[in-house]
């Protein structure tokens, strides 16, 4: 992996079952592109290759919470890039905490 983008999505919304249907479409979208994501309580981690498409991903976010109803968003990111190189992966870092 190349890089790695968290983003927490925060919509304006008139109630917490509204929050939470704008963000399920988001999280859709996210998991449309292909790329591997962990969804977790406040955001979401996507890793892939390219950084640029890592960035249109985070980009559209923004525009699917609008367009399912929100007025207007904010959003959290963190972002991990190294061009040369590998950086540690979802798994790397989240496996051994999530075996049973």
């Amino acid at each position: 992996m190349k890089a790695s983008v968290a983003i927490q999505t925060l919509p304006a919304a008139e109630n917490d079952q509204e929050l939470v249907r704008i963000v399920d479409e988001v999280i859709a979208y996210i998991k449309s592109t292909g790329l591997n994501c962990y969804v977790g309580p406040f955001e979401t981690t996507i890793e892939g290759e390219d950084y640029d498409q890592l960035m249109d991903i985070v980009k559209e976010c923004q525009h699917i919470a609008i367009r399912a109803g929100a007025p207007k968003v904010s959003a959290y990111i963190k972002v991990v890039y190294q061009p040369e190189g590998e950086i540690l992966t979802i798994d790397q870092k989240t496996t051994k905490h999530h075996q049973q």
